[in-house]
């Protein structure tokens, strides 16, 4: 008998998006998009030429997965004060990305900055994409823009209604940039299980910042129920093979721009020598 949406095979799903051990997802950086602080009223399409660009280079380097996403937009503001002109240059951009992904079938992921679940599955899906990370999936903490509040229940809902079930849900579990003290009382397994329990697919584990790596403890930990484990942050050559063990894959953004800073452009030659590496430790190329 098929499986039902809930009791779904969590690691089969994430196997199914990425084909690859250890799979490595580049954060693609847009350009501050209509509506933010520092949007100068450059004409989407220069915003998206330095996307597809960039794209490109992860693409050539082989990586397995792309997360198209408005890092450019800071200071980031709560879901609700988020413009229909943010949403729409953004899903214009994401489906043109999406056309590049497609003809490598590499996986593509939305995350819309702060913690813009709703608005990410409905870019999702206009743009064809397969996955998106809501970094408060669940319960609530403080971070930079106030109080943020998981909504698991109203994403997935408006996820239904829209048809999207397909588009799967990478959660943070102990999100940087924030304070946990209102859940201090739960360990980091309970926690973990809150979000599995309200379905999340992919679990995500983070350092305190940008940049940051997790700690063993907080890999090991965070590993609950069948839900694969990712890497958010400070992965780098140099802690490749110490931290990349303990997790399913990672998601990889500071450490692949020029000088390892987010703001950077992109460093090609970094994204493969890196995956060089990747291939070589993990998946027994030479």
């Amino acid at each position: 008998m098929e499986s039902s949406a809930i009791y779904r095979d969590r690691s089969l799903s994430f196997e199914s998006l990425f084909k690859v051990s250890k799979p490595i997802i580049a954060t693609l950086h847009l350009q501050p998009l209509p509506g933010s602080a520092f949007y100068g009223g450059e004409p989407l399409s220069r915003i998206l030429e330095v996307a597809l660009k960039e794209v490109s280079f992860y693409l050539d380097a082989g990586i397995d997965g792309v997360i198209v996403e408005n890092h450019g937009d800071v200071p980031f503001v709560k879901e609700n004060a988020i413009g229909g002109e943010t949403i729409a240059a953004m899903s214009v951009v994401a489906s043109k990305v999406r056309e590049v992904t497609r003809t490598r079938g590499t996986a593509m992921g939305i995350n819309v900055l702060a913690n813009a679940g709703q608005i990410a599955v409905s870019v999702a899906k206009a743009a064809g994409a397969d996955f998106v990370r809501v970094n408060e999936w669940v319960n609530g903490y403080v971070a930079n823009e106030g109080f943020v509040e998981g909504k698991a229940g109203e994403i997935l809902r408006h996820r239904s209604r829209i048809f999207a079930n397909d588009i799967k849900i990478f959660a943070d579990v102990h999100v940087k940039h924030g304070s946990h003290s209102i859940v201090a009382d739960r360990s980091l397994r309970e926690l973990s299980k809150d979000a599995t329990f309200f379905c999340a697919d992919v679990l995500i584990a983070t350092g305190s910042r940008t940049g940051d790596p997790p700690t063993a403890e907080e890999l090991q930990g965070i590993r609950v129920d069948d839900a694969p484990v990712v890497i958010g942050s400070g992965l780098r050559l140099d802690n490749l093979e110490e931290i990349l063990t303990l997790a399913d894959g990672a998601i990889v953004a500071s450490y692949f721009k020029e000088e390892g800073v987010w703001q950077n452009p992109v460093a090609k030659s970094r994204v493969v020598a890196f995956m060089r590496e990747v291939r070589r430790k993990f998946r027994g190329e030479k």
